[in-house]
C-alpha cells in the first residue's frame, strides 16, 4: 500500500542505514524524460525531497500541483502512465481532466408517484434500470478493410497513415533518402497481428532495401509524447515490425531513453546525427550492403 513521502523516506533511512537514502541526481535521467511532471513536482510539497532521488518504481504518495494549481496526490507509476491518448498538459491532473470531461446528468423520471403506490417497471428509477439491464458483450475488434491482402512484412503505400507528425522528422526524412537510393513513397507496413485496429503499421521512415524502419520520437510540446502508455504502444509497435522481418531504429530526443538495442539518444538533429544513423544501419545490415546504396 502506497504511503505517505515522510514515512517512506524514513523507513527507507532505517533500511539503508543512511540519512540520505538516495543522494540527489539517483534518478534524475529516469525523470528526464517526463518535463511535464517534472515541472508539477514541487520539493516544498514532499518533506523536502526533490523528484530525482525517489525511484519511480516506489510506492509513495507524492504532492503534485498542476499549472491552474490543483494539488493532488498520486504515486510515480500513476503520474508516469496518466495521459494514455490525452494530448494537452491538463491531462496529468485529474481535476483538470474531469472539468474537460463533465459527467452526463442522469434522465429525469416522466412521472412522479403517490407515496405508496406502485410504479411501473417501465418508468422506474433510470438508475435502478441501468443497474439491472444486462451489460452488453465487449465489442469485436473491427480491423480497417482498406489494408491490401499482402504477405506479412511487404511495404506499401497506406491511405490511413498519418501525416509526418513534426518539421523535424521531415527533414530527417529528407536528409537520410540524399544519403541512401531507397524505394520512395512507402510508409505502412503488413504486420501479422492487429495494431489497434490496423493489420498495418506506419514507421515514420521505411527503407525497404534494407528492411529497417526509422522513428523520430520526441517528448511533444506538452512532454506527452513517447512516455508512459505511448511508449508501450511503441514497443507493442516495434514488436510487431520485429516480428515481420523489419529491425527499428530510434531516435530519441527530449532525454528519451531508448526502447531497442539499436535507438540513438540524440539532443538535436543535424550531420553528426545523421552520420551516428549511417553507423546504426551498418551495424544492423553491414556495411558492405548499407554502403552499397550509399549516394
Amino acid at each position: 500500500m502506497a504511503e505517505r513521502v515522510e514515512l517512506w523516506w524514513a523507513r527507507r533511512q532505517f533500511s539503508k542505514g543512511a540519512a540520505i537514502p538516495y543522494p540527489v541526481g539517483s534518478y534524475r535521467e529516469v525523470w528526464a524524460s517526463f518535463p511535464a511532471l517534472v515541472r508539477q513536482y514541487h520539493p516544498e510539497l514532499n518533506a523536502g525531497i526533490v523528484l530525482s532521488q525517489i525511484p519511480p518504481a516506489a510506492d509513495v504518495l507524492l504532492l503534485w500541483q498542476c499549472e491552474a494549481g490543483h494539488t493532488f496526490a498520486a504515486t510515480p507509476d500513476e503520474q508516469r502512465n496518466r495521459p494514455g491518448r490525452q494530448r494537452r498538459r491538463s491531462a496529468w491532473c485529474p481535476e483538470c481532466a474531469d472539468l474537460a470531461r463533465p459527467a452526463r446528468a442522469l434522465p429525469m423520471r416522466d412521472t412522479v408517484a403517490l407515496p405508496g403506490s406502485p410504479v411501473p417497471a417501465a418508468i422506474a428509477n433510470p438508475v435502478e434500470r441501468t443497474l439491472l439491464r444486462p451489460r452488453k458483450p465487449p465489442r469485436k475488434l473491427q480491423l480497417c478493410l482498406k489494408t491490401p491482402v499482402l504477405p506479412v512484412g511487404d511495404p506499401f503505400r497506406s491511405e490511413c497513415a498519418p501525416k509526418p507528425a513534426s518539421a523535424v522528422e521531415a527533414q530527417v526524412r529528407a536528409d537520410l533518402l540524399a544519403r541512401l537510393a531507397m524505394t520512395l513513397g512507402l510508409n505502412a507496413v503488413r504486420v501479422a497481428r492487429p495494431f489497434f485496429d490496423h493489420l498495418e503499421v506506419w514507421p515514420d521512415i521505411l527503407l525497404p532495401e534494407l528492411r529497417i524502419a526509422i522513428e523520430y520520437d520526441s517528448t511533444g510540446r506538452h512532454g506527452l509524447e513517447h512516455v508512459g502508455r505511448r511508449a508501450d504502444a511503441d514497443r507493442r509497435k516495434d514488436r510487431s515490425l520485429r516480428a515481420a522481418g523489419w529491425e527499428v531504429v530510434r531516435i530519441r530526443t527530449g532525454k528519451l531513453e531508448p526502447l531497442g538495442p539499436h535507438d540513438l539518444q540524440m539532443s538535436a538533429w543535424n550531420r553528426k546525427g545523421l552520420e551516428r544513423l549511417i553507423d546504426a544501419l551498418r551495424d544492423i545490415r553491414g556495411p558492405l550492403l548499407v554502403d552499397a546504396y550509399l549516394a
